[in-house]
């Protein structure tokens, strides 16, 4: 078994990233979502109730993020690394409340005209602090605005098989996966506990719960009924759809395309 793909998601709920190689800190890879559209209220904001965020991209390069349109390209705006104003703002993600920076006004206004509603990039600061819940931490581990968990991993087997039964395929995009893995049987992710890629460790922590948001098209902001659909059929536990596994790293690192995965327990 190996790393097939490694994805971030630097602003939740926006186009993902593929890259070659990929720095493993506690939150979450290195860039992974670690910004967030809110609306006014500082609630957080997905492609559940806005399935159009979907059309927006984000790409990475040395000055920091570039976010385009993907139905007109030429719509397209850069953002630092670094938030260019110290105004902190409380912001919500499910059940928690956290303090986010506001990235820079001209942001705002640029994704309130995109998303043709009001809205705030926010950043999370190095020292906002978003605790797991404790049952599934094994040293106090944080997150960043990623709904529960720091990682998401799926293997390639079980979207094979997912496809199998749909009357049109879907692309590995709508699970927003941080670690795709090939070598394995369709859903033997499901039996592991902990794993070891590369020099780093992982721990299990509990299977991902799917929503509504696997069903948004991510080429054409369109939201439709399948997965989801054919997905319950099969894999519904507890009145919860389940498709990929959660996971909490136990050490930091780098992990990176090809590497060779240890099932450990």
């Amino acid at each position: 078994m190996q790393v097939q793909d490694i994805y971030i998601y630097p602003i939740k709920s926006l186009g993902g990233i593929r890259l070659d190689e990929a720095e493993v800190l506690t939150k979450g890879f290195r860039w992974d979502r670690r910004w967030m559209l809110v609306d006014d209220t500082g609630t957080f904001m997905t492609q559940r109730a806005l399935p159009i965020m979907a059309l927006l991209q984000v790409n990475l390069n040395d000055q920091g993020l570039e976010v385009l349109h993907k139905l007109h390209p030429h719509q397209k705006i850069n953002i630092p690394f670094t938030p260019e104003t110290d105004q902190l703002m409380e912001v919500s993600v499910w059940d928690d409340v956290v303090s986010g920076q506001i990235v820079n006004p001209e942001v705002d206004h640029w994704f309130s005209k995109m998303l043709a509603t009001p809205c705030h990039l926010v950043f999370m600061p190095e020292n906002t602090t978003r605790s797991i819940k404790e049952k599934y931490a094994v040293n106090d581990e944080t997150v960043s605005f990623a709904d529960a968990m720091p990682y998401l991993l799926i293997s390639q087997a079980s979207l094979d098989d997912l496809n199998q039964r749909l009357e049109l395929a879907v692309p590995m995009e709508r699970f927003r996966p941080n670690i795709v893995i090939s070598g394995c049987e369709a859903f033997e992710e499901d039996g592991w506990e902990q794993l070891q890629i590369g020099k780093c460790t992982f721990k299990v922590t509990k299977p991902c719960a799917r929503c509504v948001m696997t069903t948004v098209d991510q080429q054409t902001g369109t939201k439709g009924k399948e997965p989801l659909k054919t997905l319950s059929t099969y894999r519904l536990k507890d009145k919860k759809v389940l498709f990929g596994q959660n996971m909490i790293a136990l050490e930091r690192g780098r992990v990176k395309i090809g590497d060779k995965v240890n099932i450990i327990q």
